[in-house]
């Protein structure tokens, strides 16, 4: 079995002047944040969430910045973003589509709603549509076992999903 490699050494990070984690954003964090975790580093979550809720993403240029405030190497910073799939390291969509494909989905008809989705948005999951507007993405469970099929559309749970939901769910967004 061929081993297939990325050349990370080589990664160029897209930079911008102004920096994602900026004097105000740090302020705010020191305050509210910072002082209710025992260290620095256990402070990275909520340190990630803020950027992502400001910047509807973490660029690699601000996970280095996030490192330098907390003190950590970049890599810890990413290690952190890359474990969690609530963090996005390219531009996401103006609306996330979250379709949960637990068992419970699977035996309900996730499927089916995944389908329609893709059709409807021209989309895979993990893909953003041409116009920026829509990200879809699968999630492993959304805790709506008994409510099944589910997903998760801009943090609000719709349940006992049908295709025709989806339609309306997708068509008042649009």
């Amino acid at each position: 079995m061929a081993w297939i490699v990325k050349d990370s050494a080589n990664t160029q990070i897209e930079r911008r002047d102004e920096p994602y984690l900026d004097e105000a954003m740090k302020a705010e964090l020191e305050k509210t944040i910072i002082p209710r975790y025992p260290t620095r580093r256990a402070a990275t979550l909520p340190v990630l969430h803020a950027i992502q809720h400001k910047h509807n993403w973490v660029p690699y240029q601000a996970i280095e910045e996030a490192a330098e405030f907390l003190g950590l190497s970049p890599s810890e910073v990413l290690d952190t973003a890359t474990f969690y799939e609530e963090f996005f390291l390219r531009p996401k969509g103006r609306y996330l589509v979250q379709v949960c494909q637990s068992i419970s989905c699977e035996l309900l008809g996730h499927t089916k709603l995944l389908d329609r989705i893709r059709d409807k948005l021209g989309i895979e999951p993990g893909q953003t549509t041409p116009d920026g507007r829509f990200t879809l993405m699968t999630v492993e469970c959304l805790g709506s076992c008994g409510t099944a099929p589910c997903a998760l559309v801009e943090g609000r749970l719709h349940e006992d999903l049908t295709e025709a939901d989806v339609d309306r769910v997708l068509d008042e967004l649009k």
